[in-house]
């Protein structure tokens, strides 16, 4: 029996089924007919990469992260609802924050770059369409992936800074999974709330991580949440707001285990009133990330061996709603301060997704005295 006539990819097409996703959103893919979609899924190797969602929710990742980063990419994250927190967003309000990303207006947004947004996305598509058909015809189905072809989870890199060299890694992976690192940095709304920790941001991921459990599972200490609820009463900042850029220190609790020693929560997220949306400024994430330096000057002297390891993930760039472009340029203008005076800090920088990693790289490779 012959194999099924694939569906035709041509742009228009898949242009088409992208506008689909856009009004419905991805929490709603179940409900619609995407058969272009669909079929470039199957062609996926299981597997690829670490995109979260069901196989057309996958494809659509996929496409999303290959568009190197900038306001291209945020803006098709907000308008499909990829973004973090958004997918469940009605289609006006993930159009408005994909125009905010522009500063354009709305009605703007919706007759000029709405269509090269997902214009964008759906050439992205076609491109992984054509490696899907490239990979079966140079590769049996059931050969394994080799070593080569694995993208790497850690990146040492190394930067020209002031007359001298000085080395940063990239980590591209969840943040729990940071080993022999002394200080790693979470980001916080002013309030220092913790969000529940079956969710998926930086500081759930922490609190989790960090929580002290039985042999089933079963929680016996809520370890990051209970300190950092303790630091905010020793501060008189319980039920109030902390100013943007504030830092409070706990353990790492469990994390201790892997040879995390502190959790610096840097308040950079302000609260919008009335609402589940947060307010980022990139100021607040360098007056922030600076005074993560001076508490581990201070506090290092306390320690046997020092502190001298510090991780960092984009403060800002999830709900926050910065850029991934902006969040690395906040953090940077703190820590190239630091590095720039001679302070022998020893700088990683934690991501989830290859796309983001390989922005950050070439942001911090390209960097040259002048």
């Amino acid at each position: 029996m012959s194999s099924p006539q694939p569906y035709p990819l041509d742009h228009g097409t898949v242009l088409a089924e992208v506008r689909k996703v856009r009004r419905a959103g991805v929490v709603r893919l179940r409900e619609l007919a995407l058969p272009v979609l669909a079929e470039v899924a199957h062609g996926l190797p299981r597997g690829d990469g670490e995109m979260p969602g069901g196989p057309v929710e996958r494809v659509l990742r996929l496409a999303v992260s290959r568009m190197g980063g900038g306001t291209l990419q945020t803006a098709a994250e907000y308008s499909l609802g990829l973004a973090q927190g958004t997918r469940d967003w009605p289609s006006a309000d993930r159009r408005r924050r994909a125009a905010q990303v522009y500063g354009v207006s709305i009605e703007r947004f919706r007759k000029h770059h709405e269509f090269m947004v997902l214009g964008q996305v759906a050439e992205q598509v076609v491109q992984v369409a054509e490696q899907n058909v490239r990979r079966e015809r140079v590769r049996p189905a059931e050969q394994p992936l080799t070593r080569a072809e694995l993208p790497a989870a850690h990146r040492p890199l190394r930067i020209r800074l002031h007359r001298r060299d000085v080395s940063v890694t990239l980590h591209v992976h969840s943040v729990d999974l940071l080993r022999d690192i002394d200080v790693v940095v979470s980001p916080s709304n002013t309030y220092f709330a913790l969000p529940a920790p079956y969710k998926s941001s930086v500081s759930a991921t922490l609190r989790r991580a960090g929580a002290r459990r039985d042999p089933t599972g079963g929680l016996v200490e809520d370890v990051i949440h209970d300190e950092l609820g303790e630091w905010a009463a020793r501060h008189g900042a319980s039920g109030r707001a902390a100013s943007p850029g504030t830092v409070a220190v706990t353990s790492a609790g469990a994390l201790a285990a892997q040879n995390v020693r502190r959790i610096y929560h840097v308040a950079v997220a302000v609260p919008r009133p009335e609402t589940n949306d947060y307010e980022v400024q990139p100021s607040d994430i360098t007056r922030g990330v600076a005074r993560v330096f001076t508490l581990m000057a201070e506090e290092s002297r306390r320690y046997d061996p020092p502190l001298r390891s510090v991780c960092l993930p984009l403060l800002g760039a999830g709900r926050g709603g910065l850029t991934p472009l902006e969040s690395i340029a906040a953090l940077w203008a703190a820590v190239e301060a630091e590095l720039a005076r001679g302070a022998d800090w020893d700088v990683h920088f934690v991501v989830r997704r290859h796309a983001r990693a390989d922005l950050l790289e070439r942001l911090l490779t390209t960097a040259r005295e002048e």
